[in-house]
């Protein structure tokens, strides 16, 4: 996985903004959200990070209704970041290492097209640079299969009921928590220890 960091990191430089807004948007599914915004949330640039929906035909779809798999939502965080301090590619280099891109509609034991990994991009930008990072990280072979993460535009962003906001900092004794997100949050922490939040 540090290979992976490695790597991308030494081509993020074509891939940085040329025109700061200073707050930029990205929305990203990468399996289960309380995984991703635990991770996102202590990165230095993120600015706020939201757990929800995205993807799917429902309006307005509920936690319940999203785990059945028939509203084609996938869980998603929406990062909300400045591109002066963290660059969209920055946040990709994250993204491909914390879970597996390369599994469809599954993330551990995490299985269904809710789960699936995904870059909803908001701008032709976005669109670029994330197909510019899986076409290198498969040119590379850094994974055994190709990465079949779903780059599709950005439509709609319903936020998760409150309760699934903050959820692993809330609930850091919850069975999933510390079998599944802990882990993934120690093993970011030392791969990205320089761009953690002080």
């Amino acid at each position: 996985m540090k290979k992976i960091v490695i790597l991308i990191s030494f081509v993020l430089h074509i891939n940085m903004n040329t025109q700061s807004q200073n707050k930029e948007v990205a929305t990203l599914g990468a399996g289960c959200f309380w995984c991703v915004e635990a991770v996102y949330d202590q990165l230095e640039g993120v600015i706020s990070v939201e757990s929800g929906y995205s993807g799917g035909t429902t309006e307005n779809p509920t936690y319940k209704e999203v785990c059945t798999g028939t509203t084609n939502h996938a869980e998603v965080c929406q990062i909300t970041f400045d591109p002066d301090v963290i660059s969209f590619g920055e946040l990709l280099t994250v993204f491909w290492s914390i879970h597996n891109p390369t599994t469809l509609n599954r993330q551990g034991a995490d299985i269904g097209t809710q789960y699936r990994s995904a870059v909803f991009y908001h701008s032709e930008k976005q669109k670029e640079i994330a197909e510019k990072q899986i076409e290198l990280v498969n040119a590379e072979k850094l994974y055994d299969d190709p990465i079949v993460t779903e780059v599709t535009p950005f439509e709609k962003f319903y936020q998760a009921e409150d309760y699934h906001q903050e959820y692993f900092e809330n609930n850091p004794e919850n069975s999933y928590c510390r079998m599944v997100v802990g882990p993934k949050v120690e093993k970011f922490q030392k791969l990205f220890k320089d761009q953690l939040k002080k």
